[in-house]
Protein backbone atom coordinates (compact mmCIF):
# COMPACT_ATOMS: atom_id res chain seq x y z
CA UNK A 1 0.00 0.00 0.00
CA UNK A 2 2.83 2.35 0.86
CA UNK A 3 4.56 1.48 -2.39
CA UNK A 4 1.36 2.13 -4.29
CA UNK A 5 0.96 5.48 -2.53
CA UNK A 6 4.57 6.34 -3.31
CA UNK A 7 4.12 5.62 -6.99
CA UNK A 8 0.95 7.71 -7.08
CA UNK A 9 2.79 10.53 -5.33
CA UNK A 10 5.61 10.23 -7.82
CA UNK A 11 3.16 10.40 -10.69
CA UNK A 12 1.59 13.49 -9.21
CA UNK A 13 5.02 15.10 -8.90
CA UNK A 14 5.89 14.19 -12.49
CA UNK A 15 2.56 15.60 -13.68
CA UNK A 16 3.12 18.78 -11.72
CA UNK A 17 6.61 19.06 -13.19
CA UNK A 18 5.22 18.52 -16.70
CA UNK A 19 2.62 21.25 -16.15
CA UNK A 20 5.33 23.58 -14.89
CA UNK A 21 7.44 22.87 -17.98
CA UNK A 22 4.48 23.42 -20.27
CA UNK A 23 3.68 26.67 -18.48
CA UNK A 24 7.29 27.78 -18.89
CA UNK A 25 7.26 26.93 -22.60
CA UNK A 26 3.94 28.73 -22.96
CA UNK A 27 5.26 31.82 -21.20
CA UNK A 28 8.40 31.74 -23.36
CA UNK A 29 6.29 31.47 -26.50
CA UNK A 30 4.08 34.31 -25.28
CA UNK A 31 7.15 36.48 -24.64
CA UNK A 32 8.48 35.72 -28.12
CA UNK A 33 5.08 36.50 -29.66
CA UNK A 34 4.82 39.80 -27.78
CA UNK A 35 8.33 40.66 -28.94
CA UNK A 36 7.36 39.78 -32.53
CA UNK A 37 4.24 41.96 -32.37
CA UNK A 38 6.23 44.86 -30.89
CA UNK A 39 8.84 44.41 -33.64
CA UNK A 40 6.20 44.40 -36.38
CA UNK A 41 4.68 47.60 -34.99
CA UNK A 42 7.96 49.49 -35.31
CA UNK A 43 9.66 47.83 -38.30
CA UNK A 44 6.95 48.47 -40.91
CA UNK A 45 7.94 45.34 -42.83
CA UNK A 46 6.06 44.91 -46.09
CA UNK A 47 6.33 43.52 -49.61
CA UNK A 48 7.70 46.92 -50.67
CA UNK A 49 10.91 46.63 -48.69
CA UNK A 50 14.06 45.41 -50.50
CA UNK A 51 14.22 41.62 -50.17
CA UNK A 52 17.05 39.12 -50.55
CA UNK A 53 16.42 36.85 -53.51
CA UNK A 54 18.22 33.98 -51.75
CA UNK A 55 16.85 33.80 -48.19
CA UNK A 56 13.87 36.20 -48.66
CA UNK A 57 15.02 38.42 -45.77
CA UNK A 58 13.44 41.90 -45.81
CA UNK A 59 15.75 44.90 -45.35
CA UNK A 60 14.98 48.55 -44.70
CA UNK A 61 17.15 49.83 -47.54
CA UNK A 62 19.05 48.63 -50.58
CA UNK A 63 22.27 49.41 -48.74
CA UNK A 64 21.41 47.04 -45.89
CA UNK A 65 20.39 44.43 -48.48
CA UNK A 66 23.70 44.93 -50.26
CA UNK A 67 25.56 44.39 -46.99
CA UNK A 68 23.47 41.29 -46.32
CA UNK A 69 24.26 39.73 -49.72
CA UNK A 70 28.00 40.15 -49.17
CA UNK A 71 27.89 38.29 -45.83
CA UNK A 72 24.98 35.91 -45.38
CA UNK A 73 24.18 34.89 -48.95
CA UNK A 74 27.49 35.81 -50.54
CA UNK A 75 28.19 32.54 -52.38
CA UNK A 76 24.97 32.42 -54.40
CA UNK A 77 24.92 36.17 -54.95
CA UNK A 78 28.50 36.14 -56.24
CA UNK A 79 27.52 33.54 -58.83
CA UNK A 80 24.05 34.69 -59.92
CA UNK A 81 23.40 38.12 -58.40
CA UNK A 82 23.31 41.51 -60.17
CA UNK A 83 25.43 44.07 -58.32
CA UNK A 84 23.20 46.94 -59.47
CA UNK A 85 19.59 45.85 -58.96
CA UNK A 86 20.50 43.03 -56.49
CA UNK A 87 18.27 40.50 -58.23
CA UNK A 88 19.13 36.77 -58.27
CA UNK A 89 19.01 34.88 -61.58
CA UNK A 90 18.65 31.22 -62.49
CA UNK A 91 22.10 30.93 -64.05
CA UNK A 92 25.25 32.95 -64.81
CA UNK A 93 24.11 33.05 -68.45
CA UNK A 94 20.81 34.73 -67.50
CA UNK A 95 22.77 37.13 -65.32
CA UNK A 96 25.04 38.17 -68.19
CA UNK A 97 22.04 38.74 -70.47
CA UNK A 98 20.42 40.89 -67.79
CA UNK A 99 23.57 42.93 -67.17
CA UNK A 100 23.68 44.00 -70.82
CA UNK A 101 20.55 46.08 -70.20
CA UNK A 102 20.92 46.77 -66.48
CA UNK A 103 24.21 48.68 -66.90
CA UNK A 104 23.37 51.95 -68.65
CA UNK A 105 25.65 54.26 -70.64
CA UNK A 106 26.16 57.82 -69.45
CA UNK A 107 23.66 60.38 -70.81
CA UNK A 108 24.46 62.46 -73.85
CA UNK A 109 26.42 65.64 -73.15
CA UNK A 110 24.56 68.93 -73.51
CA UNK A 111 26.54 71.66 -75.29
CA UNK A 112 25.51 75.29 -75.72
CA UNK A 113 25.91 77.22 -78.96
CA UNK A 114 28.01 79.83 -77.21
CA UNK A 115 30.73 77.22 -76.73
CA UNK A 116 33.19 75.89 -79.28
CA UNK A 117 32.64 72.17 -79.60
CA UNK A 118 35.88 70.33 -80.13
CA UNK A 119 35.26 67.06 -81.91
CA UNK A 120 37.69 64.21 -81.96
CA UNK A 121 37.84 63.11 -85.61
CA UNK A 122 38.88 59.56 -85.11
CA UNK A 123 36.98 56.57 -83.82
CA UNK A 124 36.73 56.22 -80.04
CA UNK A 125 35.92 52.78 -78.67
CA UNK A 126 34.75 51.82 -82.17
CA UNK A 127 32.17 54.60 -82.35
CA UNK A 128 32.30 58.10 -83.84
CA UNK A 129 30.98 61.07 -81.90
CA UNK A 130 27.65 62.24 -83.26
CA UNK A 131 25.94 65.60 -82.78
CA UNK A 132 22.16 65.73 -82.42
CA UNK A 133 20.04 68.86 -82.24
CA UNK A 134 17.21 69.20 -79.74
CA UNK A 135 16.53 72.92 -79.93
CA UNK A 136 18.02 75.82 -81.81
CA UNK A 137 20.29 76.52 -78.86
CA UNK A 138 21.38 73.23 -77.32
CA UNK A 139 22.74 69.98 -78.68
CA UNK A 140 23.19 66.40 -77.58
CA UNK A 141 26.62 64.91 -78.14
CA UNK A 142 26.33 61.14 -78.01
CA UNK A 143 29.43 59.60 -76.49
CA UNK A 144 30.77 56.10 -77.21
CA UNK A 145 29.24 53.53 -74.88
CA UNK A 146 31.30 52.76 -71.78
CA UNK A 147 34.00 55.16 -73.03
CA UNK A 148 35.45 58.49 -72.04
CA UNK A 149 35.47 61.25 -74.63
CA UNK A 150 38.67 63.28 -74.85
CA UNK A 151 37.99 66.43 -76.82
CA UNK A 152 40.93 67.33 -79.02
CA UNK A 153 41.96 70.81 -80.07
CA UNK A 154 43.56 69.44 -83.22
CA UNK A 155 40.24 69.37 -85.08
CA UNK A 156 37.30 71.51 -84.07
CA UNK A 157 33.95 72.65 -85.37
CA UNK A 158 32.17 75.86 -84.40
CA UNK A 159 28.45 75.05 -84.28
CA UNK A 160 26.30 77.88 -85.57
CA UNK A 161 22.80 78.33 -86.98
CA UNK A 162 20.26 75.54 -86.80
CA UNK A 163 21.18 71.94 -87.54
CA UNK A 164 18.31 69.51 -87.94
CA UNK A 165 19.27 65.94 -87.05
CA UNK A 166 17.35 63.15 -85.29
CA UNK A 167 17.44 63.04 -81.51
CA UNK A 168 19.05 59.97 -79.94
CA UNK A 169 16.72 57.29 -78.68
CA UNK A 170 16.39 56.90 -74.92
CA UNK A 171 18.23 53.96 -73.45
CA UNK A 172 16.20 53.03 -70.37
CA UNK A 173 16.07 49.68 -68.66
CA UNK A 174 12.46 48.44 -68.37
CA UNK A 175 11.76 44.98 -66.94
CA UNK A 176 9.19 42.76 -68.71
CA UNK A 177 5.68 44.14 -68.41
CA UNK A 178 3.58 42.56 -65.69
CA UNK A 179 -0.04 43.07 -66.67
CA UNK A 180 -1.22 42.54 -63.12
CA UNK A 181 0.98 45.24 -61.64
CA UNK A 182 1.65 47.65 -64.51
CA UNK A 183 -1.39 48.85 -66.42
CA UNK A 184 0.42 51.78 -67.99
CA UNK A 185 -1.78 54.35 -66.28
CA UNK A 186 0.88 56.22 -64.36
CA UNK A 187 1.28 59.98 -63.97
CA UNK A 188 3.83 61.75 -66.15
CA UNK A 189 7.13 62.56 -64.47
CA UNK A 190 9.50 65.48 -64.98
CA UNK A 191 13.02 65.62 -63.59
CA UNK A 192 14.51 68.94 -62.46
CA UNK A 193 18.01 70.02 -61.50
CA UNK A 194 19.38 73.42 -60.50
CA UNK A 195 22.92 74.77 -60.49
CA UNK A 196 23.76 77.19 -57.70
CA UNK A 197 26.13 80.12 -57.52
CA UNK A 198 27.10 81.89 -54.30
CA UNK A 199 25.75 85.07 -52.80
CA UNK A 200 26.32 86.97 -49.59
CA UNK A 201 29.54 88.38 -48.20
CA UNK A 202 31.28 84.98 -48.10
CA UNK A 203 29.58 83.47 -51.16
CA UNK A 204 27.97 80.68 -49.13
CA UNK A 205 24.35 81.64 -49.89
CA UNK A 206 22.97 79.39 -52.64
CA UNK A 207 21.39 81.23 -55.57
CA UNK A 208 19.80 79.36 -58.47
CA UNK A 209 21.61 80.38 -61.67
CA UNK A 210 20.59 77.57 -64.04
CA UNK A 211 17.65 75.18 -64.18
CA UNK A 212 16.92 72.18 -66.37
CA UNK A 213 13.79 70.03 -66.81
CA UNK A 214 13.68 66.70 -68.65
CA UNK A 215 10.74 64.40 -69.48
CA UNK A 216 10.53 60.61 -69.24
CA UNK A 217 11.99 60.21 -72.74
CA UNK A 218 15.07 62.19 -71.65
CA UNK A 219 14.07 65.09 -73.88
CA UNK A 220 14.94 68.58 -72.75
CA UNK A 221 11.75 70.56 -72.11
CA UNK A 222 13.17 73.58 -70.28
CA UNK A 223 16.70 74.88 -69.84
CA UNK A 224 17.70 78.42 -68.95
CA UNK A 225 20.04 80.60 -66.95
CA UNK A 226 18.33 82.33 -64.05
CA UNK A 227 19.00 85.92 -63.01
CA UNK A 228 19.67 85.91 -59.23
CA UNK A 229 17.76 88.49 -57.20
CA UNK A 230 20.86 89.55 -55.25
CA UNK A 231 24.45 90.09 -56.42
CA UNK A 232 26.58 87.01 -57.08
CA UNK A 233 29.81 86.96 -55.08
CA UNK A 234 31.04 83.49 -56.08
CA UNK A 235 30.24 81.89 -59.44
CA UNK A 236 31.78 78.56 -58.33
CA UNK A 237 33.07 78.20 -61.87
CA UNK A 238 35.06 75.01 -61.22
CA UNK A 239 31.79 73.19 -60.48
CA UNK A 240 29.10 75.15 -62.34
CA UNK A 241 30.97 76.43 -65.39
CA UNK A 242 28.90 79.63 -65.03
CA UNK A 243 30.41 83.08 -65.55
CA UNK A 244 29.12 86.63 -65.32
CA UNK A 245 28.46 86.66 -69.08
CA UNK A 246 26.02 83.73 -68.79
CA UNK A 247 23.84 85.67 -66.34
CA UNK A 248 23.99 89.03 -68.09
CA UNK A 249 20.78 88.40 -70.08
CA UNK A 250 19.44 85.56 -67.94
CA UNK A 251 15.71 84.98 -67.42
CA UNK A 252 14.17 86.71 -64.38
CA UNK A 253 13.22 84.40 -61.52
CA UNK A 254 9.48 85.19 -61.73
CA UNK A 255 9.38 84.19 -65.40
CA UNK A 256 11.28 80.99 -64.60
CA UNK A 257 8.77 80.15 -61.86
CA UNK A 258 5.81 80.68 -64.20
CA UNK A 259 7.29 78.50 -66.94
CA UNK A 260 8.15 75.66 -64.57
CA UNK A 261 4.69 75.69 -62.98
CA UNK A 262 3.08 75.72 -66.40
CA UNK A 263 5.01 72.57 -67.27
CA UNK A 264 4.22 70.87 -63.96
CA UNK A 265 0.52 71.79 -63.77
CA UNK A 266 0.00 70.45 -67.30
CA UNK A 267 -3.27 72.34 -67.60
CA UNK A 268 -4.67 71.01 -64.30
CA UNK A 269 -6.58 73.20 -61.84
CA UNK A 270 -4.93 74.09 -58.54
CA UNK A 271 -7.80 72.50 -56.59
CA UNK A 272 -7.46 69.09 -58.16
CA UNK A 273 -3.68 69.41 -58.18
CA UNK A 274 -3.66 69.59 -54.40
CA UNK A 275 -6.38 66.94 -54.02
CA UNK A 276 -5.18 64.02 -56.15
CA UNK A 277 -2.84 65.47 -58.77
CA UNK A 278 -5.09 64.95 -61.79
CA UNK A 279 -3.10 65.58 -64.96
CA UNK A 280 -0.32 67.35 -63.05
CA UNK A 281 3.16 65.94 -63.45
CA UNK A 282 5.24 64.27 -60.76
CA UNK A 283 8.42 66.25 -60.03
CA UNK A 284 11.67 64.34 -59.55
CA UNK A 285 14.99 65.55 -58.21
CA UNK A 286 17.82 65.01 -55.77
CA UNK A 287 17.48 67.39 -52.85
CA UNK A 288 14.21 68.80 -54.21
CA UNK A 289 13.41 70.76 -51.08
CA UNK A 290 16.59 72.77 -51.49
CA UNK A 291 16.06 73.35 -55.23
CA UNK A 292 12.47 74.50 -54.72
CA UNK A 293 13.55 76.73 -51.85
CA UNK A 294 16.19 78.41 -54.04
CA UNK A 295 13.57 78.86 -56.78
CA UNK A 296 11.15 80.23 -54.15
CA UNK A 297 8.53 77.73 -55.31
CA UNK A 298 6.09 75.31 -53.69
CA UNK A 299 4.69 72.08 -55.08
CA UNK A 300 2.42 69.51 -53.32
CA UNK A 301 4.33 66.88 -51.36
CA UNK A 302 2.35 64.00 -52.88
CA UNK A 303 3.72 64.98 -56.30
CA UNK A 304 7.38 65.05 -55.24
CA UNK A 305 9.81 62.15 -55.69
CA UNK A 306 13.19 62.88 -54.13
CA UNK A 307 16.01 60.38 -54.60
CA UNK A 308 17.78 61.93 -51.60
CA UNK A 309 14.84 61.26 -49.26
CA UNK A 310 13.46 57.94 -50.54
CA UNK A 311 14.08 55.48 -47.62
CA UNK A 312 15.20 52.44 -49.68
CA UNK A 313 17.88 54.61 -51.36
CA UNK A 314 19.22 56.09 -48.13
CA UNK A 315 22.00 54.87 -45.87
CA UNK A 316 21.18 52.47 -43.05
CA UNK A 317 21.27 55.43 -40.63
CA UNK A 318 18.75 57.29 -42.85
CA UNK A 319 21.31 59.79 -44.14
CA UNK A 320 21.13 60.67 -47.84
CA UNK A 321 23.62 59.37 -50.38
CA UNK A 322 25.07 61.71 -52.99
CA UNK A 323 23.55 61.50 -56.47
CA UNK A 324 26.99 60.57 -57.81
CA UNK A 325 27.07 57.52 -55.53
CA UNK A 326 23.49 56.46 -56.33
CA UNK A 327 24.01 56.57 -60.09
CA UNK A 328 27.27 54.62 -59.96
CA UNK A 329 25.80 52.05 -57.57
CA UNK A 330 22.39 51.50 -59.19
CA UNK A 331 22.90 52.43 -62.85
CA UNK A 332 26.57 51.63 -63.33
CA UNK A 333 28.07 54.83 -64.77
CA UNK A 334 29.84 57.94 -63.49
CA UNK A 335 28.46 61.48 -63.39
CA UNK A 336 29.81 64.82 -62.15
CA UNK A 337 33.36 63.92 -63.15
CA UNK A 338 34.13 67.56 -63.93
CA UNK A 339 31.85 70.56 -64.15
CA UNK A 340 28.30 69.64 -63.22
CA UNK A 341 25.89 69.30 -66.13
CA UNK A 342 22.25 69.77 -65.01
CA UNK A 343 21.01 67.83 -68.01
CA UNK A 344 23.16 64.84 -67.04
CA UNK A 345 21.85 65.00 -63.48
CA UNK A 346 18.24 65.30 -64.67
CA UNK A 347 18.49 62.29 -66.95
CA UNK A 348 20.24 60.24 -64.26
CA UNK A 349 17.55 61.02 -61.67
CA UNK A 350 14.87 60.11 -64.20
CA UNK A 351 16.55 56.79 -64.98
CA UNK A 352 16.92 55.94 -61.30
CA UNK A 353 13.28 56.80 -60.61
CA UNK A 354 12.05 54.68 -63.53
CA UNK A 355 14.12 51.73 -62.37
CA UNK A 356 12.67 51.92 -58.86
CA UNK A 357 9.17 52.55 -60.20
CA UNK A 358 9.34 49.44 -62.40
CA UNK A 359 9.70 47.08 -59.43
CA UNK A 360 6.93 44.50 -59.15
CA UNK A 361 5.42 44.18 -55.68
CA UNK A 362 2.32 42.17 -54.79
CA UNK A 363 0.50 44.89 -52.91
CA UNK A 364 -2.05 43.85 -50.31
CA UNK A 365 -3.74 47.22 -50.50
CA UNK A 366 -3.97 47.55 -46.72
CA UNK A 367 -5.11 50.95 -45.56
CA UNK A 368 -3.50 51.16 -42.14
CA UNK A 369 -0.22 50.07 -40.67
CA UNK A 370 -0.09 47.40 -38.00
CA UNK A 371 1.02 50.05 -35.51
CA UNK A 372 -1.97 52.25 -36.32
CA UNK A 373 -4.45 49.34 -36.09
CA UNK A 374 -3.17 48.02 -32.77
CA UNK A 375 -3.03 51.51 -31.26
CA UNK A 376 -6.59 52.27 -32.29
CA UNK A 377 -7.80 48.91 -30.95
CA UNK A 378 -6.22 49.47 -27.55
CA UNK A 379 -7.62 52.97 -27.22
CA UNK A 380 -11.08 52.65 -28.79
CA UNK A 381 -11.84 48.99 -28.03
CA UNK A 382 -14.04 48.50 -31.10
CA UNK A 383 -11.54 48.37 -33.94
CA UNK A 384 -11.84 45.37 -36.26
CA UNK A 385 -8.26 44.43 -35.46
CA UNK A 386 -8.23 44.23 -31.66
CA UNK A 387 -5.20 43.17 -29.69
CA UNK A 388 -6.45 39.60 -29.12
CA UNK A 389 -6.87 39.07 -32.86
CA UNK A 390 -3.37 40.39 -33.54
CA UNK A 391 -2.00 38.24 -30.70
CA UNK A 392 -3.44 35.09 -32.27
CA UNK A 393 -2.08 35.80 -35.77
CA UNK A 394 0.76 33.82 -37.27
CA UNK A 395 3.93 35.67 -38.36
CA UNK A 396 2.75 35.37 -41.98
CA UNK A 397 -0.60 36.94 -41.11
CA UNK A 398 1.12 39.73 -39.19
CA UNK A 399 3.31 40.43 -42.21
CA UNK A 400 0.29 40.51 -44.54
CA UNK A 401 -1.40 43.30 -42.59
CA UNK A 402 1.80 45.29 -42.11
CA UNK A 403 2.60 48.25 -44.34
CA UNK A 404 5.59 50.44 -45.17
CA UNK A 405 5.93 53.81 -43.48
CA UNK A 406 6.68 55.37 -46.89
CA UNK A 407 4.86 55.41 -50.21
CA UNK A 408 6.54 52.97 -52.57
CA UNK A 409 7.24 54.37 -56.04
CA UNK A 410 5.92 51.17 -57.60
CA UNK A 411 2.43 52.62 -57.06
CA UNK A 412 3.26 55.29 -59.66
CA UNK A 413 3.44 52.60 -62.34
CA UNK A 414 0.03 51.13 -61.55
CA UNK A 415 -2.43 53.93 -61.10
CA UNK A 416 -2.92 57.66 -61.32
CA UNK A 417 -2.36 59.46 -58.04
Amino acid sequence: MGAAFCSVQTLLQINALRCACEAQVCSMFQAVKEHLIAHMKTSYHSVHQPKCGVCQKHCKSFESLREHTTVNCSKIFAERGCKLCLRIFDSPVSLREHQSICYLPAPALLVSLDLVLLLHRRELMGCLLTVYTITTSYYYVKLPPHGTCVLSSTFYLVIQGTIKMPCPESQIYDPPVDLENDIGNHPEAVSMDCEMVGGGSDGSLDLCARVCLVDEDEKLIFYTYVLPQIPVTNYRYEVTGITEDHLRDAMPLKEVQDKILQILYNGESIGRLRLNGGRARVLLGHGLEHDLDCLKMNYPDHLLRDTAKYPPLMKTNLVSHSLKYLIKTYLGYNIQTGMHDPYEDCVSVMRLYKRIRSQKHQSKGMEFTLAARSTRSLTSGHDSWNYREIENMTPEELFNISKSNYRCWCFDSRQAL
